[in-house]
């Protein structure tokens, strides 16, 4: 495994910056976040952006994943908005094109994957309706995936329609691709109460493409810095060597952007030894 940090953590900082600071403190991985800025692939000037971002993470020796939950790119009145269970089919394109610049971006940044999630039902949809929107809009996204040779890590996240692993798993039953993979955030599961966590990484070990990581309490969606809250963390290190996840383990503290350094530091310092424990013990 990869240690390594979200660009929404930085988000005060210039992004070609954050890479170098990142690498100093000893990160390999990061997850990039498009967003307003250099960042931004809807914005002018993205192509030579994405040349020199390419360039800066060959040069610090960063692997990579690109993230698509940016808050307000795409409407900068509603979070998240649009998203691919939208009302509006018009909506949901806005999200697919998105995406496909995404895995764009990541098929020229050799990136691991492109981390998306469903986004949250606004209206009064049912359950096989949303799902019936979900799927559809996917399946183009999916084909271009697959044509670029793009991995794409499915997020459950909490508040959205597709929010824990027995809703992705059922959404599986819809649509399912060798390149339609999971994103977990071992935060989400401790929220939910998808526990034993350990035991959900050996059953889902396999799909596993992309791992977010932080504190959390169970009940409430905020991710806190390591020991603000109430996850033990080296049973959850040690499933995931256990299970052979050899990609990035990326920090997600997004509201921790005014204090970035800082914060990048702690987590960095307290992930390392008890990542390093587990990887030992796999090799015996």
């Amino acid at each position: 495994m990869l240690l390594g940090y979200n660009t929404n953590g930085l988000a005060h900082h210039d992004p070609f910056d954050a890479l170098t600071l990142l690498r100093e403190i000893g990160y390999q991985s990061v997850a990039i976040t498009l967003d307003h800025g250099p960042l931004n692939p809807l914005a002018a000037g993205w192509t030579e952006n994405l040349k020199r971002l390419k360039g800066e993470l060959q040069r610090l020796g960063l692997r990579s994943v690109v993230e698509t939950g940016a808050r307000f790119l795409l409407n900068p009145r509603l979070k998240h908005e649009p998203t691919l269970v939208s009302a509006a089919p018009e909506d949901r394109q806005i999200r697919m094109d998105f995406l496909r610049r995404a895995i764009d971006a990541a098929a020229f940044l050799e990136s691991d994957c492109v981390s998306l999630w469903s986004g949250t039902r606004r209206d009064a949809a049912s359950d096989e309706l949303a799902l019936e929107r979900l799927a559809q809009s996917l399946r183009p996204v999916l084909r271009h995936a697959t044509n670029s040779n793009v991995t794409l890590g499915f997020e459950p996240e909490p508040g959205m329609f597709i929010d824990t692993l027995k809703s992705y798993h059922r959404l599986l039953q819809w649509i399912d691709a060798p390149h339609l993979q999971l994103t977990l955030d071992v935060g989400h599961l401790w929220c939910q109460g998808e526990l034993p966590i350990a035991d959900y990484i050996a059953r889902w070990g396999e799909r596993i493409v992309n791992v977010h990581i932080e504190d959390m309490r169970a009940g409430i969606h905020e991710h806190l810095m390591f020991g603000e809250g109430e996850m033990q963390f080296p049973p959850i290190l040690a499933a995931l060597a256990k299970a052979g996840y050899q990609g990035g383990l990326h920090v997600e503290l997004s509201r921790h952007s005014h204090e970035a350094p800082t914060a990048a530091k702690k987590a960095y310092d307290f992930l390392k030894p008890l990542l390093d424990q587990p990887l030992r013990q796999s090799e015996i």
